[in-house]
């Protein structure tokens, strides 16, 4: 589990591929102070298992369905990505819980200035957007964010000028691919408001919801 909160930018030093894989050499120098093999670390928002400590980085495997799903087969030798450890129990929760399983690929659509901020609209699925909501958080390319705007296909964030400086998202141009992972409790919600099989049917609704402040 992650919070979506950034602790470095490492480097892509190297990409080992195969048929169905590829080897990632990553370089960093914040996050190996305490790491060792067989942990994770979430690169652009995707878990990834650290297979080898190294002096000044980590090696991490992408198996073929991570890269289908994912931005990182698009990786490059001296692209930048966005590296944050997993949760311990004694951090402080400072985003919101990010399990590192990248729902799809969006594509930025939108880079308004406003004042000090951008305003980065994303398109994305419409199933996925049934997960979106204003005020909501959203994870994208492993940052936590809050959705200020959404349409059917859509939804827009404001990146402060410190979001841009300490993560990739202010390097993004037009067109460019970023991973998506949509607030899990929202996923879970519409899976007890849904009665499978016809059966009883759950007292959280949208009457329930919005009685409670949460619609």
């Amino acid at each position: 589990m992650f919070t979506g909160i950034i602790e470095e930018i490492g480097i892509i030093a190297n990409i080992e591929r195969s048929a169905n894989s590829c080897k990632l050499i990553i370089s960093a120098k914040k996050i190996i102070d305490d790491c060792k093999d067989g942990d994770s670390i979430s690169v652009n928002g995707t878990c990834l298992t650290v297979t080898k400590r190294l002096a000044g980085g980590f090696v991490a495997d992408v198996m073929a369905e991570t890269m289908r799903r994912t931005n990182l087969d698009d990786l490059k030798t001296g692209d930048k990505v966005n590296l944050e450890r997993s949760l311990r129990l004694s951090d402080r929760l400072g985003g919101h819980i990010v399990a590192g399983h990248v729902d799809e690929v969006g594509t930025v659509i939108e880079l308004i200035p406003e004042g000090i901020a951008t305003l980065m609209r994303i398109k994305v699925s419409s199933d996925l957007m049934r997960y979106v909501a204003v005020k909501g958080s959203v994870c994208i390319d492993g940052v936590s964010l809050t959705v200020t705007d959404v349409t059917d296909t859509s939804f827009q964030v404001s990146l402060i000028p410190y979001t841009k400086e300490i993560t990739i998202l202010g390097l993004k141009r037009l067109g460019d691919k970023v991973n998506i992972e949509a607030d899990m409790l929202a996923r879970y919600l519409e899976r007890l408001m849904i009665a499978p099989n016809n059966e009883q049917k759950s007292a959280i609704d949208e009457e329930f919801l919005a009685k409670h402040g949460f619609m």
